[in-house]
């Protein structure tokens, strides 16, 4: 018999449900926010040198919190320097959200935004049947490597686009996370299709190494508190347990014995630690840092 588990992204307002619940629970977003604080001056204090315009490309830029993020630290190291900020985002729902923070955002007179409600394939399959190859000063991909079908061709693909002094920032999950140990583990029984792949830092290393690209790594500690997934019935369990296996109703329709096995490797120490009486687990990111 099929099994009736369907991948999450098969319902859009169901994956961000669980999506801004996972970012509530977790240090994600902190994390993120820690490392744009201490350490994204020192990588991007070049990319505009002798620039009047500063372009930058947000590949996969959600609601817009950490963007807006970088975007001031690029404002205080060129002050009063023109940035032109482009958004690839397929979300409508993420770009609403965007456009409502960048309206209750002052001193963001001298960046203009640009909103493409498209795939990263998308952009690229436009641009290049419009014959277009836009440079740009910094492009960054945060947390959305999983989505795009073809990850080689898609770093390729925009680090072609970078400008002599620019860089190119990816984050996703560390490959020392609870993620690589769930999904390697179960990946094969959940209900992945072309809209979702499981990949971590290390998988991405590996790409970048063959391509003999140059860059940085920098690992970000963060954990999300997954207690609720261990009481029947609780709602924000199910949601956090459909975001962990990216799988609609995951209690509901994962059969009995996968679900048994994931609880239990979900308490597991390679997934998680126990602290507080919370079960949190491991959410650790990885920066990579790409040069020209």
């Amino acid at each position: 018999m099929a099994s009736p588990m369907r991948s999450l992204l098969t319902d859009p307002a169901r994956y961000l449900q669980s999506f801004r619940l996972f970012l509530t629970n977790s240090t994600e977003h902190q994390c993120m926010r820690e490392f744009m604080e201490r350490q994204l001056p020192a990588e991007i204090a070049s990319i505009g040198n002798g620039k009047s315009t500063i372009n930058i490309l947000s590949v996969g830029g959600g609601a817009g919190e950490i963007d807006l993020l970088i975007l001031s630290k690029v404002q205080a190291r060129y002050p009063g320097v023109t940035i032109n900020n482009d958004v690839i985002e397929p979300s409508a729902d993420q770009i609403s959200k965007y456009k409502e923070r960048v309206a209750e955002t002052s001193s963001l007179e001298n960046v203009k935004f640009t909103w493409h409600e498209e795939t990263a394939y998308e952009y690229e399959s436009r641009m290049n049947a419009e014959k277009k190859s836009k440079k740009w000063d910094f492009i960054h991909m945060i947390q959305m490597l999983y989505y795009v079908e073809d990850i080689p061709a898609t770093i390729r693909y925009f680090h072609s686009l970078l400008e002599a002094q620019a860089k190119l920032l990816i984050i996703l999950v560390s490959g020392t996370s609870g993620w690589e140990t769930l999904w390697k583990k179960f990946g094969s029984s959940f209900p992945l299709n072309d809209l979702c792949s499981y990949v971590s830092s290390a998988d991405i290393r590996t790409i970048l190494d063959s391509a003999g690209l140059k860059y940085q790594l920098h690992e970000l500690p963060s954990y999300m508190d997954i207690t609720s997934c261990f009481i029947e019935g609780n709602k924000d369990g199910e949601l956090l347990l459909d975001f962990l296996t990216e799988t609609c109703q995951f209690s509901e329709t994962a059969p009995p014995e996968l679900k048994r096995q994931v609880m239990e490797e979900l308490r597991k120490p390679e997934c998680s630690e126990k602290r507080d009486g919370k079960v949190l687990f491991n959410n650790n990111l990885s920066v990579i840092m790409i040069e020209p």
